[in-house]
């Protein structure tokens, strides 16, 4: 039987020679005989070979490397300070405080009650045997009831740890692994579905925008004609550089993706049919196409509204002068019986009201073609200014001819008044007639009478108007010759107007303008005399004898 042992643990040392151990003083025998000494001395060679050799800190190995790794560990905790194998563990603190470093979960270390020597072995011990599969190398009273606790077998446990919490961050590492992993895949596709969702955009919004254009109509005016090439200038600046930039960014994504994959030995990505970058250039051509058609479409539209308004402007302006000259012309025509003229004249005025609807419609091409900034046009030479201005001259000569010839016919009724009276109440009605309406103010009748030599105070005018207008706010022609009629027939003749010369000149054979002036007569009447009374020849002022003589029958 011994020779047998013998052998067999033979075999066993020769086995674990071929794993490197170097056993010396040793031999099958010794283990047969149950040499306690060698037996010891060869578990902890192996021990020391198996369990703690490989242990390794920053280059330290073995022991110093474990003690590194323990002191690292248990920095953070200030109970705590691994200076050994021996006295350090006593507590059972840096037990809990390695426990808790790497699986906080097992234990509250700062609910710990750190006099309890024994409790917190013990509690070491129980958690590292349930939860992290380390065998209880050692009892309690190994470590905290001994002067020095053996150094090989607290050493022998706390390696127990190490290769515990080494395998723990194997998995951890591992996790991690397969995390960063998962990281760069969620990565890549968001990236992938990111470029996939933002390429069907951009094509749906080119193929939006190429219908929007496809639709469009023309209403025919320039304002807008003008606003939709506005809005395509707008496009340009705005819309399509968005798309610009969009679609760089499109390429430097789709480039990133294919680098990102290419870094992690990753399969490419390809996108799908209709989502490549060739995809999305063809797209992008298509879209130039139809940029180029639509600004071309554009122009085309403003030049050809732009001759029509020219060619609609001339035709109205060049008609409208026809017109206008046709009914000047008609008007320089009358002559014959003055009632004939008059319904001449008033048939003629019937045909400015239509005129003038045309002078509006002519007014309002002319703002197109200001808002068009089109300055010529060689389908006519006039312009809405001069239409204004010979229209303005026609209603005017339209309203003098209308009234000369009523007035003409009012003087043609007067058989009473001599034609010299006539033709100085006439002048004198057209002379004070500013706004030229055939009538006067209260202002201006008050003024023609007293260039006649007829005045009144301001109560007894006020009475004598009113009458003359019969309550109306002007004095007509009509009226006026009326109301000179009355004054002529009971009033005296030109010796008692002769006479009121004679005292406003202060007896001299001339009358100055300062003497008008000091006589209170109205400006408008000084201002009317002074610009019909000859001059005296010798005297400087005015001839008022030689000019009543004109103006009065002798």
């Amino acid at each position: 039987m011994r020779i047998q042992k013998v052998e067999n643990v033979n075999k066993c040392l020769e086995f674990i020679r071929s794993r490197g151990v170097n056993l010396t003083n040793i031999g099958a025998e010794d283990i047969v005989d149950e040499n306690l000494k060698l037996i010891l001395g060869m578990i902890w060679t192996l021990i020391l070979r198996f369990t703690i050799a490989d242990i390794s800190e920053e280059g330290l190995s073995a022991k110093e490397g474990l003690l590194l790794w323990c002191q690292r560990k248990t920095a953070p905790y200030q109970e705590v300070n691994v200076r050994d194998f021996t006295y350090s563990w006593a507590d059972g603190l840096a037990f809990c405080a390695l426990i808790h470093r790497h699986r906080p979960d097992l234990l509250n270390f700062d609910a710990l009650d750190k006099s309890d020597r024994h409790g917190n072995t013990q509690l070491a011990f129980d958690v590292a045997s349930e939860h992290l599969n380390i065998p209880k190398l050692l009892d309690v009273e190994d470590v905290c009831d001994i002067a020095k606790p053996d150094e090989r077998s607290v050493m022998t446990y706390v390696a127990q740890y190490f290769h515990a919490f080494s395998e723990l961050g194997k998995v951890d590492a591992a996790g991690r692994r397969v995390a960063k992993f998962a990281e760069v895949m969620e990565s890549v596709w968001s990236m992938q579905n990111d470029y996939e969702r933002r390429v069907k955009a951009l094509l749906q919004a080119i193929d939006n925008k190429k219908a929007e254009w496809e639709s469009s109509t023309f209403r025919g005016d320039y304002a807008d004609a003008k606003k939709q090439s506005s809005e395509f200038n707008n496009y340009k600046t705005s819309l399509k550089r968005t798309w610009v930039a969009e679609k760089r960014d499109l390429d430097t994504l789709l480039g990133n993706i294919k680098t990102k994959l290419k870094t992690y030995d990753l399969k490419p990505y390809h996108p799908p049919k209709g989502l490549t970058l060739q995809d999305l250039d063809n797209f992008w051509k298509d879209l130039l196409a139809a940029e180029e058609k639509r600004y071309r479409l554009i122009n085309a539209k403003i030049r050809d509204i732009k001759e029509k308004l020219r060619q609609d402007f001339a035709r109205q302006a060049n008609d409208f002068q026809a017109k206008v000259n046709a009914i000047s012309h008609e008007l320089t025509l009358l002559d014959g019986d003055l009632d004939r003229q008059l319904a001449h004249v008033r048939q003629l005025n019937t045909r400015l009201g239509p005129l003038a609807d045309t002078l509006e419609q002519i007014q309002r091409l002319d703002d197109q073609l200001i808002e068009a900034n089109i300055e010529e046009n060689d389908y006519t030479i006039y312009s809405a200014d001069d239409l204004s201005f010979d229209f303005a001259l026609l209603e005017q000569a339209m309203q003098k001819k209308s009234a000369f010839i009523s007035n003409q016919i009012v003087s043609r009724n007067m058989t009473n008044l001599t034609p010299g009276q006539l033709e100085e109440f006439e002048s004198t009605f057209r002379h004070f007639d500013n706004n030229q309406t055939n009538s006067l103010t209260s202002v201006e009748f008050n003024a023609a009478l007293a260039s006649l030599g007829i005045m009144y105070e301001d109560e007894d005018f006020v009475g004598v108007f009113a009458k003359c207008t019969q309550g109306g706010s002007e004095v007509s022609f009509e009226q006026f010759i009326n109301f000179m009629v009355g004054v002529t027939e009971d009033r005296t003749s030109g010796d008692q107007v002769r006479e009121s010369f004679r005292i406003v000149a202060g007896d001299k054979p001339y009358v100055s303008e300062l003497d008008l002036k000091q006589s209170m007569l109205p400006p408008a009447v000084v201002s009317y005399l002074s610009s019909t009374m000859p001059r005296h020849d010798l005297a400087d002022g005015y001839n008022y004898q030689a000019y009543l003589d004109s103006v009065f029958n002798t």
